[in-house]
């Protein structure tokens, strides 16, 4: 089975992935946690590479050119915003919230905000300041008030799919980084790399990785004549894989670096800092999980023994 991405959606990764680098990766989310000015250059090389031209509810190839835009934000762990924009609705932000807690990442940037939860209700959401917490620290409070209003439910699994791509661009960067770690670190005379159980937990890690990004690519490229109720399955199972997939790398990740993996300047640490809301938010792993109990019986959730999906 062919699983390989248009030519020019590549084509389009690469020169992504090569933009939103040059803002420093993982450091450079670091700076912007004291200096603003870094999440303005982050929006200017968005920009640059068209991706607020991009129609991710009605292009299919504008959809796959913003989840590998979103995988190479994940990667570079960019301090923007980048899925809430992409969604934005009559030039507000869209957020997917939790509304017994509400959290907005990068809620405290000027501009509108919409909040949803999952099941569509529209809020106004009030931003309040900063925490400055060490997990997610752009997350932002807010407060909603009572629903004002639903959002497609499309909206929202657009919103699971492209932030399952920007988990996808984090943990494949973590895998990466604890490669390059074990095969250089030298430990009892012969690298890390060398030793049978550091080899076991890279390649599971690897397998997840792999595993997730095959998931990610067959769900966004489902059609869109699938009905809602299985397209909204499948963007709370890619979700699901996602938050699971992330917990078991960064934990690789952290336990094969050791203490070099919890010092808050190093790149691991950045990476699992910031991606934390989007593992948390707007539900965690049970909380999808119970969602997609009911799918079974009726056939919204696809399992080895589903019959025939309608076309």
């Amino acid at each position: 089975m062919k699983t390989e991405l248009p030519q020019d959606i590549s084509d389009f990764a690469a020169v992504a992935a090569k933009r939103l680098a040059r803002l420093g990766g993982p450091q450079a989310a670091l700076r912007a946690e004291t200096d603003d000015g870094v999440r303005d250059a982050a929006r200017t090389a968005l920009r640059e590479v068209g991706a607020f031209e991009l129609d991710v509810r009605s292009a299919p190839e504008d959809l796959l050119a913003a989840a590998v835009l979103c995988r190479a934000a994940g990667a570079t762990a960019l301090p923007y915003p980048l899925v809430e924009e992409l969604l934005a609705i009559e030039g507000a932000r869209l957020a997917l919230v939790n509304p017994e807690a509400p959290r907005i990442d990068h809620g405290d940037l000027p501009g509108d905000w919409i909040a949803a939860d999952v099941d569509g209700n529209r809020y106004h959401p009030e931003p309040a300041s900063r925490t400055a917490a060490k997990l997610g620290p752009f997350l932002v409070p807010a407060s909603l008030g009572p629903p004002d209003g639903s959002i497609p439910a499309g909206d929202v699994n657009l919103h699971l799919v492209l932030g399952s791509w920007r988990i996808l661009g984090s943990v494949q960067q973590a895998l990466r980084i604890v490669t390059d770690h074990v095969r250089a670190r030298i430990q009892f005379g012969k690298p890390l790399a060398d030793f049978q159980a550091v080899r076991f937990a890279v390649a599971e890690a690897a397998v997840a990785v792999r595993g997730l990004h095959e998931l990610a690519k067959f769900t966004v490229c489902r059609p869109e004549s699938l009905p809602t109720a299985i397209r909204s399955a499948d963007a709370l199972v890619l979700r699901l894989k996602a938050s699971d997939t992330a917990r078991q790398v960064l934990r690789t990740a952290h336990q094969l670096l050791g203490a070099l993996g919890f010092c808050d300047e190093s790149d691991i640490s950045v990476l699992d800092r910031h991606t934390q809301p989007l593992i948390r938010l707007p539900l965690g792993s049970e909380a999808l999980a119970l969602r997609l109990i009911p799918g079974v019986p009726d056939g919204s959730l696809e399992t080895l023994f589903s019959g025939p999906v309608p076309a």
